[in-house]
Parts: C-alpha cells; sequence; structure tokens
C-alpha cells in the first residue's frame, strides 16, 4: 500500500514556485504569518513559527523597527531517500514599524507549541492622562451692580414715579 499520492499539476506548481522564489526553499529570508491586536494598555503580536528551535530566534529592536529571525532546517541523512519535501526551510525573517507609542525597552517574548508571543507595553507618555482643572482660589465673587429684581421692576412700572404725575385731561 502506497502513501504517496501523484498529482503532477502540484508538483510543477511546487517546482515553479521553488525555481521563481516563491516558496519551499527559497535563498532569502521567508516571511512567516502573524496577527497583532491591542488589548487595554498592551500590544500583541502572534507569529507562527512552526518547527522552529527556540534558541534559533533572534529579536532585534533598532530605532523604531523590530526584526524577528529564525531558521528552520531539516538535514537529511546521506542514506535517506527524500520522496517529498514541502515544508519551507531556511531564514525566516519580519520586520515591524513600531509606534514611538510603545516601550520597546519593556517587551516581552515567549514561544509556546511554535508560536512566538510578542507583549509590547504603551509609553508612559502615550498613555491617555486626565488633566486637572484648578478653580478660582477666592471662591464666589460677587458682581455689583444697580439693577432691580423682576417683582420690584414690574411694579414700579405700574406705580408713578415721583416728579412724574398723570397728565390731567
Amino acid at each position: 500500500m502506497s502513501v504517496l499520492r501523484f498529482d503532477s499539476f502540484r508538483d510543477f506548481d511546487r517546482l515553479t514556485q521553488q525555481l521563481l522564489g516563491e516558496g519551499g526553499r527559497r535563498s532569502g529570508p521567508q516571511g512567516f504569518p502573524m496577527d497583532a491586536y491591542r488589548r487595554g494598555d498592551r500590544f500583541y503580536v502572534h507569529l507562527d513559527l512552526p518547527g522552529v528551535d527556540p534558541d534559533s530566534i533572534d529579536l532585534t529592536c533598532e530605532r523604531n523597527v523590530l526584526t524577528i529571525r529564525a531558521e528552520r532546517s531539516f538535514q537529511a541523512n546521506q542514506d535517506d531517500e527524500v520522496i517529498v519535501s514541502e515544508r519551507p526551510q531556511g531564514s525566516f525573517s519580519r520586520q515591524l514599524f513600531v509606534s514611538e507609542a510603545l516601550d520597546t525597552d519593556s517587551i516581552d517574548a515567549s514561544y509556546d507549541q511554535g508560536v512566538l508571543t510578542l507583549e509590547i507595553p504603551v509609553a508612559e507618555q502615550a498613555k491617555p492622562k486626565r488633566i486637572e482643572i484648578s478653580r478660582s482660589h477666592s471662591g464666589r465673587q460677587t458682581i455689583e451692580g444697580t439693577g432691580r429684581a423682576s417683582s420690584e421692576t414690574a411694579e414700579s412700572d405700574r406705580a408713578p414715579q415721583p416728579g412724574n404725575t398723570p397728565a390731567s385731561g
């Protein structure tokens, strides 16, 4: 019983990708998929690196560029007859441009079950701050004027003023 299946078009596509450098074992560094999101005062980045030796992962930050590098390799023995080799091998690299609002000096990184997780806190200077509003120290201020209360005004408009007598007819 054979475990292999034959698909000539699939093999042709894989060969084409390898020759054109779009997959398989490319000569230059390859990228890897990631998810990134913000939760409260922290940013999280999850990078898929299955089969990568954690000791081969290199994480650096220079200015506002976070660079992740890793390597995965399969070394066949001399006596091995490789039947299928579809898993990407070689160097993997990804660069992330990080905002100055993030604290790159406090990045936490962990690698678990083929996923590299980066936890990047928001920098203190970028967090929203409540601004205190100062109040006058003198308390209430009295404004003096010559106006009359509205009920007094209504009565005085009806009553004759001294020196203003109604004209007789």
